[in-house]
């Protein structure tokens, strides 16, 4: 997994409209959170979307962009995310799945996908970086609000 402090790798995924993504270029002049779901079928998973859904406002106003990374594939991805009315960019990878990019692999005899999620700053630094084999605690809502205070304002 990616370390606070650390560069961020320069990681290329497809959106579910199947354009490439890099997010440097998603970062620009914005921080980017990455929430990577353990799967599009986890009702804990999906629990946390929606408090990112619910949290999008904070969001926007300290400029940081929410990217959903899911281990599916694109077609799948995109039923999920019509289904669910996400309004985030959701991710997959174009050739291995976006969680063993950055390091997130599958633990207990390779059954679970551990979850996460990253926040990089606007100059390419990880400001926040969490995983999780058990999907209760993929999401670090603590973790990612005091990344997000700490962040300089725009």
């Amino acid at each position: 997994m990616l370390e606070t402090g650390s560069p961020a790798p320069d990681v290329v995924l497809e959106d579910t409209d199947g354009q490439a993504v890099r997010l440097s270029d998603r970062r620009r002049d914005h921080a980017v959170l990455v929430y990577f779901m353990r799967s599009t079928s986890c009702p804990v998973c999906n629990r946390h979307v929606q408090d990112l859904v619910r949290r999008r406002d904070e969001f926007a106003a300290r400029d940081v962009r929410v990217l959903v990374a899911v281990p599916e594939d694109r077609t799948a991805a995109a039923e999920w995310k019509a289904r669910r009315r996400i309004p985030f960019t959701v991710l997959v990878g174009r050739h291995a799945t976006p969680h063993e990019l950055v390091g997130l692999s599958r633990k207990v005899f390779g059954s679970l996908q551990q979850s996460g999620s990253v926040l990089i700053d606007a100059h390419g630094v990880i400001r926040h970086a969490h995983a999780a084999t058990m999907p209760t605690g993929g999401y670090d809502r603590r973790g990612i609000t005091a990344a997000l205070q700490a962040l300089a304002p725009s």
